[in-house]
C-alpha cells in the first residue's frame, strides 16, 4: 500500500519571518497625515505636462461617512484621489505589496493593508469602523489592479453587500487620461496626455436603504464603465510619443490573422507577429492599422476582449489546461520577499489552481478552486521582483508570485481566471 505523500497548505517559513497584521484597525487619519495627502497631490499633479482638470458630479452639500470607489490606471490615481476629496478625512485600502519598504508612512497616513482577491473578513470590519466610528470615507480601488485595456477590470460582488450594511452614499471616481499616460503594459514609460476625473455621488444612503444588493450592485457596474481608447478619440488627443506602443504585445499576445499565442513583439509604434509576419501600426489616436490587408481590430479593447472570448471557448470546451514549471517567491508580510525556487503549476476549470512546491525541506501544495478567485493579480515588469513578469496566487498568510516560462501566459491566465469564475458562477 503506497503512503500518500503529506503537504503543507502554507509554504514552510522559519520562525522568526516576521509577519503583519493585516486585522489591525487603520489609524483615524489626523491632520497632518491629511495635510500629508494634500501636499502629495499639489507636488505631483503639477508634473503632468498638460494638466488636470476634475469635475464634480451630484457633491453639492455631501458630507463623510461615505464610500468612494475609484477607478485604477497606475499611481497617479492615488495624487488624484487625493485632491478630490480635499479637506475630508478618509482611510484608503491598500495592496501589502503597495506597504513593501513604505509601511510605516502608509499605516500613519490611514491606509489599510489587505491581500489581493481573498476573503477579508478583517476588511469588511476595517470599513464598518471607518464610516460608523469615524465617521469618515472609506476609499478603495475595487478592480484591485491597474486596468490591462484601459477599460473596466472585474469589480468585486460583495461591494454591494459592504454599502447595504453600512446605509451610506457611494461616490465613484473615474479618471481619464491616466492609462493614456503610463499604461499597465508599459509604466516605465510616460506619454503627453492631459488627465481628466469625475467625482460623482451615484447613490444616495436613502437609495441604499431602499435598494436591494442585486440593484446596488447593477448601478455601480454601470456608473463604472469607462474607456480612455474612446475617450481618447472623441477628444481628439493625440499621443506623438514615438514609443507609443511599445510594451503593447503584453496583453495583445494573441494574433488575430494566423491565431498564434505569445508570437507577438511591439517596438516604436508598431506591433508585430513574429509568426506570419503581419504588423499593425499605433496611431497617434491610439487606434491600430495593419499595414497590410485587413485590419482586424482598430480599437485596441476589442482585441482585448477577442482574446478573452477564445479564452472562455477553450474552458468550455475543455481543451484549455496550464501546466508549467515556475520560478517563486513568497510575500508572507510586508518586509521581505523570499526566493522559493521552482515549483509545478497546474490551471483548468476542474481544479482552478495547484501549486506544488518544498521549501525549507517542506512540500507544499496550495490550492485555490474556480470559486476562490473572481480575478488574478498580475504584474509587467514587477519592480519589487527584477522587473519580471508574473502572477500572484494569494493565500491567508501569503502572496505567492509565479514566474512563468512564457511570459504571454501571465495575460492569458487572467483572462482564464475570470471567465472560469464566471462559468461556475453562472
Amino acid at each position: 500500500m503506497t503512503n500518500k505523500k503529506s503537504y503543507m497548505e502554507e509554504v514552510c517559513y522559519s520562525d522568526n519571518v516576521k509577519k503583519y497584521d493585516l486585522s489591525k484597525p487603520p489609524i483615524k487619519q489626523s491632520k497632518t497625515a491629511l495635510l500629508l495627502t494634500r501636499l502629495l497631490s499639489k507636488a505631483l499633479l503639477p508634473l503632468l505636462r498638460k494638466g488636470h482638470k476634475l469635475e464634480k458630479i451630484n457633491m453639492d452639500g455631501l458630507k463623510p461617512p461615505y464610500i468612494l470607489l475609484s477607478n485604477h490606471m497606475q499611481w497617479m490615481d492615488f495624487a488624484v484621489l487625493f485632491d478630490a476629496i480635499y479637506p475630508e478625512r478618509f482611510n484608503l485600502v491598500a495592496a501589502n505589496h503597495v506597504y513593501y519598504k513604505d509601511y510605516a508612512l502608509l499605516e500613519k497616513l490611514g491606509c489599510m493593508c489587505t491581500r489581493k482577491f481573498i476573503t477579508d473578513i478583517s476588511l469588511v470590519r476595517n470599513c464598518h469602523r471607518v464610516l460608523q466610528e469615524y465617521g469618515d470615507i472609506f476609499a478603495m480601488f475595487p478592480e484591485a489592479r491597474y486596468s490591462p485595456d484601459g477599460t473596466q477590470s472585474v469589480l468585486p460582488p460583495a461591494i454591494g453587500k459592504l454599502a447595504k450594511k453600512n446605509k451610506v452614499p457611494v461616490v465613484i471616481l473615474i479618471n481619464h487620461g491616466n492609462f493614456l499616460n503610463q499604461p499597465f503594459w508599459s509604466h516605465y514609460k510616460f506619454r503627453k496626455v492631459p488627465f481628466y476625473a469625475t467625482i460623482k455621488q451615484v447613490l444616495t444612503a436613502e437609495d441604499i436603504e431602499n435598494m436591494s444588493i442585486d440593484r446596488i450592485n447593477q448601478i455601480i457596474e454601470k456608473e463604472f464603465q469607462y474607456d480612455d481608447y474612446k475617450w481618447q478619440k472623441d477628444n481628439n488627443i493625440l499621443i506623438t510619443e514615438k514609443y507609443r506602443a511599445h510594451g503593447l504585445h503584453k496583453i495583445l499576445y494573441q494574433c488575430p490573422h494566423c491565431m498564434s499565442e505569445g508570437t507577438t513583439t511591439s517596438n516604436g509604434i508598431s506591433l508585430t507577429c513574429n509568426r506570419c509576419g503581419k504588423t499593425w501600426e499605433m496611431t497617434e489616436l491610439g487606434e491600430l492599422k495593419a499595414l497590410q490587408g485587413e485590419t482586424e481590430f482598430s480599437h485596441i479593447p476589442d482585441w482585448y476582449k477577442w482574446q478573452r472570448e477564445n479564452v472562455r471557448k477553450e474552458l468550455l470546451d475543455g481543451t484549455y489546461k496550464y501546466s508549467d514549471e515556475v520560478q517563486t517567491y513568497g510575500f508572507p508580510g510586508v518586509y521581505k520577499y523570499f526566493n522559493l525556487g521552482k515549483a509545478t503549476v497546474t490551471h483548468d476549470l476542474e481544479n482552478g489552481f495547484v501549486l506544488t512546491g518544498n521549501y525549507n525541506g517542506q512540500d507544499y501544495r496550495i490550492h485555490k478552486p474556480v470559486s476562490s478567485l473572481y480575478s488574478l493579480h498580475i504584474e509587467y515588469e514587477f519592480g519589487h521582483l527584477k522587473g519580471i513578469d508574473c502572477f500572484e496566487l494569494p493565500t491567508k498568510n501569503d502572496s505567492i508570485y509565479c514566474i512563468p516560462t512564457n511570459e504571454y501566459m501571465v495575460t492569458k491566465l487572467a483572462l482564464a481566471t475570470e471567465e472560469a469564475f464566471k462559468i461556475v458562477n453562472k
